[in-house]
């Protein structure tokens, strides 16, 4: 063999050794990807091996405070669909009745009942505890209560009337713990339920001209997170459910006082159909997930502002990690779009201050 040949030969050599080390990066990202890949469908696997057992609505009994109008009306509509009995819980006892004659037409089967019952589940929890229990007496015991007695104040903070902090803490907050701890013992000695808790997108995130609002349904995550800790271990699941602003006879009334601040942010999300939020916040109830969310933009507040809230699955939990860098920056832009639009309305109201005070 001549030098030249040996020479050729070491060089081949030498570049197919150095080859593999060029290449060892990309083997070790096929290895790590694979491996992601199979822990993620690992992850979908065993996932409905943890997660609770879905509740059958089919002769089951559901109760639905505010449930003459709106969300709650077409709450109980939907779960009327699926088989089940319904206890209708308001204050107006015409729009009950309106509401029960609404709801009777969802029937699937001629034994399925609407029980209306006129109360102020925000007042008296003596009166509270006993109306459940007639409605328990009569239509068996609740598998599901659905908290979606709720009004709203928009304002300024220096322009709320203090009476109405009050109140919207008595009516959102009040008027969703008489309830559940009216239906909680019996739930606990079957061990079986659902309690889902109606806050809203204000409840996540707090916003201008709702500094009423916003802390009544912020509340309702404190209380479902404390509350779902103790009774998981009774198979009872706790779901919040966080619509925006939807088609209701409650935000017709709210816009009629609603700063323009808060109209212009509002605006950003755009309106639901009550029917449409519905058929979401039952199905995440049904399958005992605690956070119920509608659209897009609710999807990405909730994995926000998930902090330490319980999770139905893996995947859940897993989704909440890879997605919560993304969407804090997406979030970023949200923030300081609502922050441009609060100085352009100050920047307008002081303009036509001083035309007002030059014309006289």
């Amino acid at each position: 063999m001549s030098s030249e040949e040996g020479l050729s030969s070491t060089i081949s050599d030498w570049l197919l050794f150095n080859s593999w080390w060029l290449l060892l990066p990309f083997i070790m990202l096929l290895v790590v990807a694979a491996f992601i890949v199979a822990f993620v469908l690992l992850l979908y696997m065993i996932s409905p091996l943890i997660s609770p057992k879905p509740l059958k609505l089919n002769g089951a009994h559901v109760v639905v405070t505010g449930g003459s109008s709106g969300i709650g009306k077409c709450i109980a509509m939907e779960c009327y669909k699926q088989g089940a009995f319904i206890t209708l819980v308001a204050r107006d006892e015409s729009k009950l009745v309106q509401a029960k004659k609404e709801v009777e037409k969802c029937a699937i089967n001629d034994k399925q009942v609407v029980l209306c019952i006129s109360v102020d589940v925000s007042k008296d929890y003596g009166q509270v505890e006993s109306v459940i229990k007639q409605a328990q007496e009569k239509l068996g015991p609740v598998d599901m209560l659905v908290n979606c007695a709720g009004t709203s104040v928009s304002g300024k903070f220096e322009e709320v009337e203090v009476d109405r902090f009050r109140r919207l803490m008595e009516v959102n907050y009040l008027g969703s713990v008489y309830p559940t701890r009216a239906v909680i013992t019996t739930m606990k000695e079957r061990r079986m339920g659902r309690i889902m808790f109606v806050s809203s997108q204000a409840g996540q995130i707090g916003l201008f001209g709702y500094t009423a609002y916003s802390p009544s349904k912020f509340a309702l995550r404190g209380l479902a997170e404390s509350l779902q800790m103790e009774m998981k271990p009774y198979n009872i699941y706790v779901t919040v459910a966080y619509p925006p602003d939807t088609d209701t006879p409650g935000l017709a009334e709210e816009n009629k006082t609603k700063p323009l601040e808060t109209k212009l942010i509002s605006e950003t999300s755009g309106v639901c159909q009550p029917e449409q939020v519905a058929k979401i916040v039952v199905k995440d109830a049904v399958q005992g997930n605690f956070t119920s969310s509608i659209g897009p933009d609710g999807y990405m507040l909730s994995a926000l502002t998930c902090g330490m809230s319980p999770v139905t699955s893996i995947t859940e939990g897993l989704q909440q990690i890879v997605t919560m860098g993304l969407f804090r920056t997406i979030a970023l832009f949200y923030l300081g779009s609502f922050d441009s639009i609060v100085r352009r309305c100050m920047i307008q109201r002081e303009q036509e201050s001083k035309t007002g005070d030059k014309s006289e």
